[in-house]
């Protein structure tokens, strides 16, 4: 267990949202988010896995002050994450910043390169004339760009290059994290380990703590040094990353594995193949989220709500059943 101080803190976050199916339909609620809690040393790499409609994104935007929690706390370095006014979201914004899924949605296209790396910095009036494009020009040369990029537009470059202008623009207010979700799931395979190695050089170069997000258990495997395993809001499993690849715990995260294992190897792994479709959060099932769904469900798994639970160290998982082997899970994802 890492005895670093946590940069980024939640305790119990939640998110609703209130909606309707047709016009005239009777309003329900969706619940995205329930009872998230993690630390996150400073430096380190807290990897998000689950698949889609898990809640990742959800929490990404709260982690990104880009929608208030309906409940919980979120604290950034030591303080509670306070958007009062347009000084303290300026500060916030300086700490944490984004790099998301499409380097071109993400990119305006209407801009040049150098001016939208230029465009956080200049907002924030922190340089301006030649210390500005100074500064584009390094930022540029550190994720492996010819300055002489900074004339196009997006257009121009390669998935690659647009994803290495969006983490050089994420860089130029010198932030203390990252919030990278899916930083890779739309580039091409054969460019994917390039980002992430560039992203873990930037990491040890200026000490950043990162949130990565992804459904690719390989990449959150590759990058991270815990993972909390999502699914409909709730975590499954979480903890240090060896421990929860090595010694799952929870159904879901092996089946995780094993989906993760088919895609690189067909060979059977002995775990439950997990059927495309996540539960609907407005239906929630009473006990168990993951109920419907896996191998091993008993009465009481239907009936009582699961919490989680310590295993060893910070490794905690929410089920009702201690499913650890003994000896390290046979699996072939890269860590």
């Amino acid at each position: 267990m890492s005895t670093t101080p946590a940069f980024l803190s939640a305790q119990d976050l939640h998110k609703t949202y209130r909606v309707r199916s047709g016009l005239f339909g009777a309003s329900r609620t969706l619940h995205a988010v329930s009872g998230v809690g993690f630390d996150i040393p400073a430096g380190n790499t807290f990897g998000l896995v689950g698949e889609s409609g898990s809640g990742k994104s959800t929490l990404a935007r709260l982690l990104l002050a880009a929608e208030p929690a309906t409940a919980g706390t979120l604290h950034i370095d030591g303080q509670p994450l306070s958007l009062r006014n347009t000084r303290a979201r300026k500060a916030f914004h300086r700490l944490i910043q984004p790099v998301l899924q499409d380097p071109y949605a993400s990119l305006n296209p209407m801009m040049r390169i150098g001016e939208i790396v230029a465009e956080p910095m200049r907002v924030h009036g922190l340089l301006q004339g030649k210390a500005l494009q100074a500064r584009v020009t390094s930022l540029l040369e550190s994720v492996g760009l010819m300055p002489d990029l900074a004339v196009r537009y997006p257009n121009q470059l390669s998935g690659g290059q647009r994803q290495r202008v969006a983490i050089a623009r994420a860089l130029g207010l010198s932030p203390r994290a990252l919030v990278l979700d899916e930083p890779v799931s739309a580039l091409d395979v054969s460019i994917q380990a390039q980002i992430l190695n560039l992203l873990k050089e930037i990491q040890r170069a200026q000490a950043l703590t990162y949130v990565l997000i992804s459904h690719d258990l390989a990449v959150v495997a590759y990058m991270s040094d815990q993972i909390g395993v999502l699914y409909l809001g709730e975590f499954m499993e979480i903890g240090p990353r060896d421990a929860v690849l090595r010694h799952p715990a929870h159904p879901y995260t092996r089946t995780l594995i094993a989906a993760s294992e088919t895609r690189v190897d067909a060979a059977a792994t002995g775990a439950l193949a997990a059927p495309t479709e996540i539960p609907s959060p407005v239906a929630l099932p009473a006990g168990c989220r993951y109920q419907a769904r896996c191998q091993h469900v008993t009465a009481r798994c239907r009936e009582e709500k699961p919490v989680l639970r310590g295993l060893a160290g910070t490794h905690r998982v929410a089920c009702h059943f201690d499913l650890t082997p003994n000896t390290p899970y046979p699996h072939k994802v890269h860590t």
